[in-house]
């Protein structure tokens, strides 16, 4: 039986499939979108505490990672958040703006999941869930894949299967295992925006459990100022998750518990407050756990007359440059996102095709492009999914 032919077969509807799919069908093309997964858009309705923070005002490519800082330039300059977020409106979904700049709907992410089948269902795309892909075949002019019960052709073929963070939501290598297959190199991938893991030394902090503080946390010369969250295996919280994508194992993360003081305010502290104690000024800051843990780790003297301004400055530039050592992370079944993916030196940064394998595109986290958090994660699967779609 020949196979059933189509312009382009996209693999994996999740955000940036989803867009790919839309976009390209719209255009006037025939579209199949497969899934393993029962139902699309699971990563999108489990994000933002089901509210979908879908992207972020502040987008800007400094605010990604990659091998190549410059990669997603012309995707993300070619559509952009207000881009998305006219789609949104015209759905009539309702959202408002938290912190940093970061959109989310006021009702549910099934709305963003309903409105990026809704796109595809304007384009007529077929969609085939609770599909798994068998054999995939290149002739040198068309790719053939073996699904349940037919076999599928067309010129072109889209990995949009994203990373293996989440594998409870159905994430495997797959994107990285086929990329190979053709070819193409694969940065190692490690997990991102992920809670770090302490070690037995500094087991005080994991006695701190649900404590949280606004803080700057540090990891090389990158740092964040977001609320830190103590766990009962180490640190979470906006601040760490952050960080996490810059930490390598065995290097330190540092954290300023003290990001609104200036130079020399124990010391004047002391002048002001002779008798008062470490812990009582640090608790003006932060949280009274946190700030009887710090005080007992400086171990000054109680009254902070007793204290030479000296030590005080000590105390003061270990507050802001406290150093933690995690002994790793707690790896991609928490990971939101995945760093590294699929080379981006092999990649068109127009197109999001392989130089090398004419009709095989590559988008979203399969791709060694990884956000902020905050919805630029989301921002990048809404554009790169454009980008590939306008080239199908």
């Amino acid at each position: 039986m020949p196979p059933d032919m189509y312009d382009a077969i996209i693999l994996g509807a999740g955000a940036a499939g989803l867009m790919c799919a839309a976009a390209a069908g719209q255009r006037g093309r025939r579209i199949l979108l497969v899934d393993h997964a029962d139902a699309a858009g699971k990563k999108i309705l489990i994000s933002g505490g089901g509210r979908c923070n879908f992207t972020n005002t502040g987008t800007a490519p400094d605010r990604f990672l990659s091998a190549n800082p410059h990669f997603a330039k012309s995707a993300l300059g070619r559509y952009t958040p207000a881009d998305f977020l006219a789609l949104v409106e015209r759905h009539g979904i309702a959202w408002h703006e938290k912190t940093l700049g970061q959109l989310f709907c006021d009702g549910s992410a099934r709305q963003i999941v309903a409105m990026l089948l809704g796109e595809c269902e304007l384009g007529g795309v077929e969609l085939a869930l609770s599909t798994p892909v068998g054999d995939v075949d290149h002739d040198g002019t068309h790719f053939a894949l073996s699904l349940p019960r037919r076999t599928v052709s067309a010129p072109r073929l889209v990995i949009a299967t994203g990373g293996p963070s989440i594998p409870k939501l159905g994430a495997t290598g797959f994107a990285y295992d086929l990329a190979r297959r053709f070819g193409l190199k694969v940065v190692e991938p490690r997990p991102a925006l992920v809670p770090l893991v302490l070690g037995a030394d500094e087991a005080l902090f994991r006695t701190l459990s649900g404590v949280a503080a606004e803080v700057v946390a540090r990891a090389g010369k990158t740092r964040f100022r977001e609320a830190a969250l103590f766990t009962h295996r180490g640190l979470s919280g906006p601040a760490i998750l952050q960080v996490s994508s810059y930490w390598r194992p065995r290097e330190s993360i540092a954290i300023d518990f003290a990001p609104d003081t200036a130079t020399g305010w124990l010391a004047a502290a002391k002048r002001a407050h002779p008798r008062s104690t470490l812990r009582r000024q640090l608790a003006r800051h932060l949280p009274d756990r946190l700030a009887e843990a710090l005080a007992d780790r400086l171990a000054l003297p109680a009254e902070l007359a007793n204290t030479p301004d000296r030590a005080l400055g000590q105390a003061e530039r270990r507050l802001a440059d406290w150093p933690f050592a995690p002994t790793g992370t707690e790896g991609f079944a928490k990971a939101e996102v995945t760093v590294g993916g699929i080379s981006t030196a092999d990649l068109s940064s127009q197109t999001l095709e392989a130089r090398r394998v004419p009709g095989l595109h590559a988008i979203g986290e399969a791709v060694d492009v990884t956000g902020w958090l905050g919805g630029y994660n989301f921002q990048w699967a809404w554009a790169s999914g454009w980008a590939a779609g306008q080239a199908l």
